[in-house]
This record gives C-alpha cells, sequence and structure tokens, in this order.
C-alpha cells in the first residue's frame, strides 16, 4: 500500500510490518529513500535533487553508497545532521565529509537493533571508455537493513554482479535500472530471478520504461512495486 502525505512537499511511503514495529520507505526520487521506524530515521544517499526535504526529519543514520553528485549531496547531509548522527558511507566519500565512517564490503555495524551490511556494488558490463567501468570494482557498495527481522536491501549503482545473485532472505529490493549507469530491465530480472526478493523496486530508473521489468517478472512470485524514483 502506498500512502500520499497530506502535503505536497513530503514524498510517498511504503510500509512494511516488522517484529520491531512498522518501517515507513519513503521515495524521495531516482536514489534517495528515507527509512523510519519508531521515530528512528535513515537517509539512503539524500540528493536535494531527488525532491523537496524542507518538511522532513532530521536523521539518525545516513547512508552513502558512493560519491558521485546524485548519491552524495554534502550541503544536505549538514542540514540533515543532529546530535548524534550517524553517517557511513563508502571510503571515497569520506573525503568529502569528514565525519563519515567507511564501510567496505562484508563490513557490519549494529545501530539501535538495526544490521546495516554493506555488499559490492560495481559495473561488469557499462564503461565510460574502455577499462573505466562507470562503478569500479571495490569503490562503491550497497546496503542491506535487517529490521526487526525483515531483510530490505538497496543496491546503490550496480550490475547483475555475481554477490547480488548470491544474496538470501531479502525481503524487499531497490535495484538500478537505467543505462549507461547501471542494468537493463533484463539485468534487473536476471538478478531478482536469482536471489528471489518478496518485493522489488526499481529505482534510479531515469527515462527506462519500466513495464518491461513488469513483464520479465510476471511468472514469478516477486511482486513488482512502480514509485516516483526516477
Amino acid at each position: 500500500m502506498t500512502i500520499s502525505a497530506y502535503s505536497q512537499d513530503l514524498p510517498a511511503f511504503d510500509k512494511i510490518n516488522t517484529s520491531a514495529g512498522t518501517v515507513e520507505m519513503h521515495f524521495l526520487g531516482h536514489g534517495s529513500l528515507m527509512y523510519k521506524v519508531n521515530g528512528f530515521v535513515i537517509y539512503i544517499d539524500p540528493v536535494r535533487s531527488s525532491g523537496s526535504y524542507d518538511f522532513l526529519p532530521k536523521a539518525d543514520i545516513i547512508l552513502v553508497t558512493h560519491e558521485h553528485s546524485d548519491h552524495l549531496d554534502v550541503n544536505l547531509i549538514n542540514n540533515l545532521k543532529k546530535q548524534g548522527t550517524l553517517l557511513f558511507s563508502n571510503e571515497n566519500s569520506t573525503a568529502k565529509v569528514s565525519w563519515a565512517m567507511a564501510m567496505r564490503a562484508d563490513d557490519r555495524q549494529e545501530i539501535n537493533n538495526i544490521i546495516i551490511e554493506a555488499v559490492p556494488a560495481y559495473n561488469i558490463v557499462n564503461e565510460r571508455a574502455p577499462g573505466q567501468p562507470f562503478h569500479p570494482k571495490g569503490a562503491g557498495v550497497g546496503y542491506i537493513l535487517t529490521i526487526g527481522g525483515k531483510r530490505f536491501y538497496i543496491a546503490g549503482d550496480t550490475e547483475n554482479t555475481p554477490e547480488m545473485k548470491a544474496l538470501k532472505n531479502i525481503d524487499v529490493a531497490f535495484l538500478p535500472m537505467n543505462l549507461p549507469y547501471t542494468m537493463t530491465p533484463e539485468m534487473v530480472a536476471d538478478a531478482a530471478r536469482a536471489f528471489k526478493p518478496k518485493i522489488l523496486y526499481p529505482y534510479h530508473f531515469g527515462d527506462t520504461n519500466t513495464d518491461e521489468i513488469v513483464k520479465l517478472l510476471k511468472d514469478t512470485d516477486i511482486t513488482v512495486r512502480i514509485r516516483n524514483l526516477k
């Protein structure tokens, strides 16, 4: 179920029930999300160009997948910071935000009974020039959040890597779907068929036709949800 906020300045959100309470997933746009559970607020890749943040709460945790400008907005991060805010990012982003703490693939944190795991995010095929992938292996990360027994995967900018296809027990997945930087609908479908999330949200999809991923997964048990995440 998608819930529209009362103010046009507030993003729509979906709710997922967990043993720790109801998790709200707010769709800020493009690669930017906000999770809220019991008043605890987590932003992933908050960027002002993705939507208005004027009426949104300050952050308890901020997660940054990589340093590209549509995923890292230093001024906005500073505006979302309050006393006690924690910022985790890939290593390259720590050069731009001095108080960020680096997470590498396979690193794990536990904050307020929420488990945060970093996973690889990289290109295999798509390159800006020969030998120069848009997102080199080892540079960026995605995140898995475990909240009240539910596992939420936010992939960051990546293709359908072997590490993604080996994931287990993912309840909700956000997978990027735009060329030339991330995946085609066919690549997203390939990954989804491998790790079988219960719910799939394409995000970071730009002008990609989202009807394609719905068609490609129509014969599976995966629920595909299309939200305003261009």
